[in-house]
């Protein structure tokens, strides 16, 4: 591997330009207006694939934001993998909070600072480059690649289950290779073998048909806001825990090896509420308790609260209605429909006489995700990681929702594992994102290793379709 990986030293710092520059287009997928970034990111996905060597290379159209779909299978006999990424971001705002534009990429103590540099740019151009380093000392990858870049994922890919299954033929793999995703902390080598599942809500409380006079309805009329507040708190109980009932039914226990790792982090939870600058609670969670609240049980948070006037100044009014953004983390076992339907039969027994509710569902969310702790492939890229960063990994779950996961394997039949050199502390979906250069480098060895050590140790499942 000394000529690949001499390639890829050599080249980090133009490597790195490239990916300034990727990180220049607003590619945000939740907002209509930076559609135009979307299609330049696209586009920029689909010139870089080119440019690396693969031979086959188009942008597919999904009924939403289009995806990258690239194809390099030359190594007959060979297995084949399926790398998966995405181009879009997540909205920059609030952007007074930025110390530098979200969208000018800045390097500051050898991190590159930028919207989508951690999630996920800087991750999905790792395995372009490490395919364009084969092709320029070798002539080709030593196993059959595949890549599917996605637009949507920061919107909860709604189309990718449905060109997936559309694509399941040509995108026919061995195994289906991450580079989204995050380790746990830059201190500690770790690999993901769960991840938990996602449903979002709206609800909306409605009272009078009009907003009124708080002076003249005042303590007669319905308010929407009063109301939706009670609602809102007979969701947990006071230890902040999930209260509503079938929520968690038909959750399973996890994995033993994700409790014992948890055991071996020397995680310490009052840094933890350092870090995010909260008060420390008293009393203080066991390191046990916290991660295990953030890894392994489901969660119903609260992104937003909206009704009446909130801007400067006072408005007299008693609201019409009011609403609420909410969001479930899955665990294994627990169907997204089902979730939403334990929701949504608890907050309309809890709806007072008078008010209106209605709760509406953005998608049909997404399933948790749990690697076989047998797979083979996992073994192998522990072994790359434990080369690369000095001590063997330990298999963490992921508190967040990737869902890749159910989808490959549904249309697939395809395992997947996570190989992403992100990290959860570098502020991804926040102001100041950033990504370690270190780990971009360290990232570029990995994958050109993994790519040599799956030639050789993966079983091969799956016919390669060109």
């Amino acid at each position: 591997m000394d000529d690949v990986e001499a390639y890829l030293s050599e080249n980090a710092d133009a490597a790195i330009e490239e990916l300034k520059a990727f990180c220049r287009i607003e590619s945000v997928s939740t907002d209509p207006a930076y559609r135009s970034g979307i299609s330049a990111a696209a586009d920029f996905v689909a010139e870089r694939l080119t440019r690396a060597g693969f031979p086959t290379v188009e942008i597919i159209e999904t009924g939403g934001h289009p995806a990258v779909v690239a194809e390099w299978c030359a190594a007959p006999g060979a297995p084949t993998i399926l790398v998966y990424g995405h181009y879009d971001v997540q909205p920059p705002d609030p952007l007074e909070k930025w110390a530098s534009p979200p969208f000018s990429p800045d390097i500051r103590d050898d991190r590159l600072y930028a919207r989508g540099a951690s999630d996920d740019k800087g991750p999905v151009m790792i395995p372009i480059l490490v395919a364009e380093a084969f092709a320029q000392t070798r002539g080709k990858p030593p196993l059959n690649v595949k890549m599917i870049v996605e637009g949507e994922e920061e919107s909860g890919s709604p189309h990718l289950g449905e060109t997936i299954a559309r694509l399941k033929e040509r995108l026919a793999a061995d195994l289906v290779v991450s580079a989204d995703g995050a380790m746990w902390r830059a201190d500690l080598p770790s690999v993901t073998v769960a991840s938990r599942g996602l449903i979002a809500l709206d609800v909306t409380v409605s009272g009078a048909s009009k907003d009124l006079h708080s002076g003249r309805h005042g303590g007669s009329a319905p308010n929407p806001v009063r109301a939706l507040s009670r609602m809102l708190a007979s969701l947990h109980d006071e230890a902040g825990r999930v209260a509503v009932p079938g929520f968690a039914d038909d959750a399973t226990p996890p994995d033993p090896a994700i409790l014992d790792a948890i055991r071996a982090s020397g995680f310490d939870p009052a840094d933890y509420f350092r870090a995010i600058g909260a008060p420390l609670p008293d009393p203080l969670p066991s390191a046990e308790e916290l991660l295990t609240r953030q890894w392994l049980e489901p969660t119903l948070e609260f992104n937003g609260i909206s009704g009446g006037y909130s801007g400067p100044g006072t408005k007299t009014v008693i609201p019409s209605s009011a609403s609420a953004k909410i969001t479930c983390r899955l665990v294994a076992g627990q169907e997204p429909e089902a979730v939403c339907a334990a929701i949504e039969t608890h907050l309309r027994r809890v709806t007072p006489t008078g008010y209106a509710i209605e709760v509406r569902e953005h998608g049909p969310g997404s399933a948790a995700f749990a690697l076989d702790p047998d797979e083979p492939a996992l073994a192998i890229t522990e072994d790359v990681l434990e080369g690369i960063l000095g001590a063997r990994p330990l298999r963490v779950a992921m508190g967040a929702t990737i869902p890749i996961g159910a989808v490959f394997k549904e249309h697939l039949g395809a395992p997947l594992v996570f190989f992403s050199f992100s990290t959860a502390d570098e502020d991804y979906h926040a102001p100041n994102e950033f990504f370690r250069l270190d780990s971009f480098r360290k990232g570029l060895i990995a994958w050109a290793r993994l790519f040599d050590r799956l030639a050789d140790g993966l079983p091969e499942r799956a016919t390669p379709e060109r």
